[in-house]
């Protein structure tokens, strides 16, 4: 049994914050039907390089559990198809930014919330559909860069910097995701439907919550600090005699047993400059450079191995290549490999969701393009000879 067992998802978006969210209620076991351009199809399709065998890698990290019909939603015949899907469906979802592109297209909320009243409908926009800013398009860097957070994301002395995966698009994904689980267990109390509206901007922004409450309750202007954390020192990277490591001494007890490991308990630990955490912010510089200085005399390894003996957090800072191979990550199934018809064997990330009962399950790999237009246009009832004038036509 999976916990989205019988739930039918129909995904009309592209690119990454919906086929995230998509892929991830797949995981839950839904059944995911990706409607694409004919001809064409998610945008992320051409992205790249790199690609395996034509297929983009960027596509191929999102779209697993899927099922993919082709569908121009401009087109009389597209829209009876898409109608029918709605009028089965549990949860819709569109990144379509603009009321107008819906409306012409058929999928706008009054259309399809009268077509099934029980239905989930989730739009997905860089702005949301209400405000001064709701017919804007939306895209993961400027989301960033309205958000707040990439004006405080760098060294200090440097411009701001962008992360480096597309973190708007994947919060918002996953907001999304919990929006649906929600959605659809109000729909057991209420059996009815709802519409859910979510953007990158203010998805994207829910990440200043700590900075925000400074902000806004104690007038604290957030600075850019690069590593260092603003109310814990020392927290932050250091470098060993080979490499960087991390350091998070977040509290009293932790700090003095790192001064012992360190070999300053009769020092820096009985200096009043360092004495509290307020008294360590305050000085922070002074801090930093002894601890450097001491740091600096052997390599990574020894020093994350004493900082484990005593139970300080530390670890290093992996490479994507070291990560993906962590021992730790591998134990549980992180990585996940599927066989695709094209591209040969595909591996992904597993959803990071760890049930007990009802465990995710990955049953697909990421679609061919139209790959399922016969078996799902005959599950709705078209004939064989549908099919093809649909296709003669152009419809899918």
């Amino acid at each position: 049994m999976h916990i989205l067992e019988d739930i039918l998802v129909i995904d009309l978006t592209q690119a990454l914050a919906g086929p995230y969210c998509t892929m991830l209620l797949g995981d839950l076991g839904a059944e995911v039907i990706k409607i694409e351009q004919p001809g064409a199809g998610d945008q992320s399709r051409s992205w790249g390089p790199p690609f395996v065998e034509g297929e983009s890698t960027y596509f191929l990290s999102v779209n697993r559990n899927k099922k993919s019909l082709t569908l121009d939603l401009k087109s009389d015949q597209g829209q009876e198809i898409m109608h029918r899907l709605i009028s089965r469906a549990d949860v819709f979802i569109t990144n379509l930014p603009r009321q107008s592109s819906r409306r012409k297209t058929g999928v706008d909320t009054e259309t399809l919330m009268a077509l099934n009243p029980r239905l989930v409908y989730v739009s997905i926009t860089g702005y949301g559909t209400t405000g001064p800013y709701a017919e804007r398009s939306g895209y993961d860097l400027i989301a960033q860069g309205e958000s707040g957070l990439m004006s405080l994301t760098g060294v200090p002395e440097g411009e701001p910097m962008r992360y480096p995966v597309p973190l708007s698009d994947m919060t918002t994904g996953i907001y999304a995701v919990m929006g649906v689980l929600g959605a659809l267990l109000a729909r057991q109390r209420t059996d009815r439907g709802q519409v859910l509206d979510l953007s990158l901007l203010e998805s994207q922004s829910a990440w200043l919550a700590i900075l925000a409450s400074a902000y806004l309750n104690a007038g604290q202007e957030p600075q850019r600090l690069g590593n260092i954390h603003p109310n814990i020192a020392p927290y932050q990277i250091f470098r060993a005699k080979d490499k960087h490591i991390i350091i998070a001494v977040g509290t009293q007890r932790l700090w003095t047993r790192f001064c012992q490991v360190l070999g300053i308990s009769d020092t820096v630990m009985n200096d009043p400059r360092f004495a509290t955490n307020t008294d360590r912010l305050a000085n922070r510089a002074e801090l930093v450079e002894l601890l450097q200085n001491i740091l600096s005399q052997h390599d990574a390894d020894h020093w994350l191995e004493a900082f484990r003996e005593a139970q300080i957090p530390s670890g290093p800072i992996n490479p994507v290549a070291e990560t993906l191979a962590h021992p730790q990550l591998l134990a549980r199934g992180f990585n996940v490999e599927l066989e695709h018809p094209l591209a040969g064997l595909v591996k992904s990330l597993a959803n990071p969701v760890h049930f007990s009962d009802t465990p995710v399950s990955y049953r697909m790999p990421p679609p061919t393009l139209g790959e399922h237009n016969p078996a799902i246009l005959r599950d709705l009832g078209f004939t064989p000879e549908e099919i093809s004038t649909f296709e003669e036509q152009g419809v899918i």
